[in-house]
Order: structure tokens, then C-alpha cells, then sequence
């Protein structure tokens, strides 16, 4: 059965201001090539297809890295995953969390399939399982901290291009981190949980992903409240899985995956070509799509 589809209004960031910040700041670091800071678009890979981004492998060969607990600071340690090739330049990077009781396993499928389409991701554990949204969103912070300051993979990481994902409480905490850090360039909460439900202050393009299922974290309670308070003049989105569970981002589920990868394509990277998975959007196993189009 086709989608049901609303549109609500996207609601854009100054683009002009932010696309001078990022050239600005890509001519000032010395890892980034010359041709990064001449362009306000970081393309990394080929022309993408609907089926590319929604592969189990991208087109970027990658490497797994295990940070202890013990080498992490203010976070439980993890993965990271990055691409091999430094030729194209450096790349946007991604920390992801877990849900409540759960550890970096459960989102384990997620982080290298990001990473194979061009991105340093880094999933994590907390410092405890039963950390709250607020406490998961400043580890969030302390795991791309990490990444740029002491990470092996650091010098494949240009700073101006951060983003967060997670899932429950991870994703109410990755709404945490991006009203903390209003400059990263991306956030996408999966099955969100969290008691604030006011986002207001919230300045970074945010792709909320709710399951219609959901008897944890409901959508009428949490994922559709939170993107309804998000501010104007924020790039935002809200997508819902039809009759899945609060769990549906534990498992591969390539809805979640390429949608992830257009969203954080198109405002980590500034790539226009991946617009094309965003708008319309996705046409099959959504009950709903909010996002008006074209993007901005």
C-alpha cells in the first residue's frame, strides 16, 4: 500500500552564513586539500543511485579501529569506522549511541554502513547503561571530541563537519548534543526517547525517525513532539516506520540506513545529489514523510 505522506514546513538554516563558516574554516586547517576550501560542497564518492545508499557496502573501503574504555574520556569507549581512502580529501564524522541497557552491539549494523559511504563514525558505549538522554547527549560530544583531538583517524576528519545519531535514549540524546552544539551539521534520532519534549533552541538540521509501533517511546508522545518543537528556520524532518517497533533500528533496516546517508550527505557534506532521496522521499514502509520540498 502506498505511504501516506503530510508535508509540513522544512524550515531552512541561513545557508549562506553557514557555507562561508565552512569554507572559512576548511582554509584554515592545513589537512584539508586546497580544492576542499575553493568549494562550499564536499562531494566524497560517485554519483549515487536509490540502490547504492541503500547497500550493506558503500563505496569506500573501510577500517575498524576498538577504543577501550579505559582510553576514552567521559564517554565507555567503541568503534570507529573510516574510510581508507585519503585521496578525496578529509570527511565529515558521526558518533552514534545505544539505547537504554543496551551497548554499541545493538547499533553495530548501522555504524559501518555510514561509514562505507564516506564518513568517520563512531560507535559508542556509554558509561552506563542506564545513562539518561542528557548524560548520553554530552558523551555524544566527548566520543567527536575524541575523534578530532586524539583518535588515529583524526586526520581524516575535518572539525566543521560533526553530526550525532541515536537511538532511544541515544536519540533523545542526540537531541541533547545538537541543542548543546548548535554548530554540528547533523542529528538523526532513531525511536527517540526523552522526558523534555521542547527542543526550541535547537539550530541543527535534525532528521527524526519514529516506528508507528512504537510502545516505548510512542510518536505521539515523543518523536512527533519533538519535531513539532523544533524552531523555525531549522532544516527538520520526520519520517515513521509503518508498523514497526521501538526496536527497529537494532536490526539492518535499509530505510533507516539510506535515509541516514542522504540526510547526512546532504548537510555534513553539503552534496545537492543526495536531495533526490529526500525529496520525495521514500515510497514504501513509511506511514508518514514530513518534509516540504525543494531543500534549501
Amino acid at each position: 500500500m502506498p505511504a501516506t505522506r503530510r508535508r509540513k514546513s522544512l524550515r531552512p538554516r541561513n545557508v549562506i552564513a553557514a557555507i562561508l563558516a565552512t569554507a572559512l574554516a576548511a582554509a584554515a586547517v592545513t589537512l584539508i586539500p586546497d580544492a576542499d576550501a575553493a568549494t562550499s560542497s564536499f562531494q566524497r564518492g560517485p554519483n549515487p543511485s536509490a540502490a547504492s545508499i541503500r547497500a550493506a557496502d558503500g563505496p569506500f573501503a573501510i577500517t575498524r579501529t576498538n577504543v577501550s574504555r579505559g582510553a576514552a574520556n567521559g564517554f565507555g569507549g567503541g568503534d570507529i569506522f573510516a574510510p581508507n581512502d585519503t585521496s578525496q580529501g578529509t570527511f565529515g564524522a558521526v558518533a552514534i549511541a545505544p539505547g537504554f541497557t543496551a551497548s554499541r552491539s545493538s547499533m553495530a549494523w548501522l555504524a559501518p554502513r555510514i561509514a562505507s559511504q564516506g564518513f568517520v563514525v563512531f560507535n559508542i558505549d556509554t558509561l552506563s547503561t542506564s545513562d539518561q538522554p542528557a548524560s548520553r547527549g554530552r558523551q555524544l560530544l566527548a566520543a567527536l571530541d575524541f575523534l578530532t583531538r586524539t583518535s588515529s583517524a583524526r586526520a581524516k576528519i575535518d572539525p566543521n563537519r560533526m553530526a550525532v545519531i541515536g537511538h532511544s535514549m541515544g536519540g533523545g540524546g542526540s537531541l541533547e548534543a545538537a541543542q548543546d552544539r548548535p554548530e554540528l551539521q547533523a542529528a538523526i534520532p532513531l525511536t527517540p526517547w526523552n522526558l523534555s519534549k521542547n527542543f526550541g533552541d535547537l539550530q541543527t538540521p535534525t532528521l527524526i525517525i519514529g516506528a508507528q509501533r512504537d510502545n516505548i517511546a510512542p510518536v505521539r508522545t515523543h518523536s512527533e513532539r519533538f519535531a513539532a518543537s523544533l524552531p523555525n528556520g531549522v532544516s527538520s524532518g520526520y519520517l515513521e516506520l509503518a508498523g514497526a517497533s521501538h526496536f527497529a533500528p537494532n536490526v539492518p533496516n535499509a530505510t533507516i540506513s539510506s535515509m541516514s546517508v542522504a540526510w547526512l550527505k546532504r548537510f555534513v557534506d553539503d552534496d545537492t545529489r543526495f536531495e533526490q532521496f529526500i525529496c520525495p522521499g521514500p515510497n514504501s514502509g513509511v506511514s508518514q514523510y514530513e518534509v516540504s520540498c525543494p531543500l534549501i
